[in-house]
C-alpha cells in the first residue's frame, strides 16, 4: 500500500501575495531578523478619495498599519520604498509623524522620486537613502478650490507650511532656511516657483543621508537592528 503523497501548505505564500495586493507590503525573515517591507507609491490619498485610475498610498491603511508593525514582536525592522507625486499634505504628515515616532529601526529609499509632501516621508526614517535618478520636487503648499476668507486661508497655509519646514529641518541635515529657500526658488520650474533635486543634490543639501539602493538600505538596516539588540541585551 503506498502512503499518500505529502504536499507542502500554499497558505503561507498566499498570505505573502495577498499582502503585498492589498498593501504594497511584505515581510522577510533574514539572518539579521525579520524586515517588513513597505511601499509608499503613487498619490497620497486623504480625506478625499482619488479618481479610480489613480495609484495611490491610503493613509487609513497606512496608520494603523505602522502602529501595528511597531507593536509586533515578529518585525525587528522596516523598509520604507518611496516613488510618490505627493498629495494630501496633512495626511502625509499624520504618516511621516508616525514613521518618526517609532521606536522600531527603519530606512527609507526614495526610487523614482519622493515629490512635495512626499518629502517629508523621505527623511521621517531613522536613515534615508536615494538612488542617484531619484528626484524630489519642493514647493510651497498649494491651494485649490473655493477661498471664502482670503486673509484667514492665506494664514492658514502659512502655518501649514511652517510645520513641513520645521519636520524636515527637524529630521534631515538642512536647515528650515535653506529649505525654505528650496521652495520659493524662482528660476528652476517653468510654470511655478521652486525646485527639483536629484540623489546626489539632495545629499549635498543634507536632506538625505546617503546616495543608495536597496542594498545600501537593508545593510543600514541591519546594522540598527544588531544595535538594537545589543542595547537590550
Amino acid at each position: 500500500m503506498t502512503e499518500p503523497t505529502k504536499t507542502t501548505s500554499p497558505e503561507p505564500e498566499k498570505e505573502v501575495s495577498q499582502s503585498i495586493l492589498d498593501f504594497g507590503a511584505a515581510l522577510t525573515r533574514t539572518p539579521h531578523g525579520a524586515i517588513y517591507c513597505l511601499t509608499i507609491i503613487g498619490q497620497i490619498e486623504g480625506h478625499t478619495t482619488a479618481a479610480n485610475n489613480a495609484k495611490t498610498t491610503k493613509y487609513e491603511h497606512v496608520l494603523p498599519l505602522l502602529a501595528k508593525l511597531e507593536e509586533s514582536e515578529d518585525v525587528d525592522g522596516i523598509l520604507f520604498l518611496l516613488n510618490t507625486v505627493g498629495g494630501d499634505v496633512e495626511a502625509g504628515l499624520a504618516i511621516a509623524e508616525l514613521i518618526a515616532g517609532m521606536t522600531k529601526p527603519t530606512v527609507s529609499i526614495v526610487l523614482g522620486g519622493s515629490h512635495s509632501i512626499g518629502v517629508p516621508l523621505a527623511v521621517a526614517a531613522r536613515r534615508s537613502f536615494a538612488v542617484p535618478s531619484a528626484a524630489m520636487t519642493i514647493h510651497p503648499v498649494r491651494m485649490s478650490g473655493t477661498v471664502i476668507a482670503a486673509p484667514q486661508t492665506y494664514h492658514y497655509f502659512e502655518r501649514l507650511q511652517e510645520r513641513i519646514v520645521a519636520f524636515v529641518a527637524g529630521h534631515s541635515g538642512i536647515s528650515g532656511e535653506n529649505f525654505q529657500a528650496l521652495m520659493l526658488k524662482k528660476d528652476d520650474m517653468a510654470a511655478d516657483v521652486g525646485s527639483v533635486i536629484y540623489g546626489e543634490e539632495a545629499v549635498c543639501l543634507g536632506l538625505i543621508d546617503q546616495v543608495g539602493g536597496l542594498s545600501d538600505g537593508l545593510q543600514s538596516l541591519y546594522r540598527q537592528i544588531e544595535e538594537q539588540k545589543e542595547n537590550k541585551a
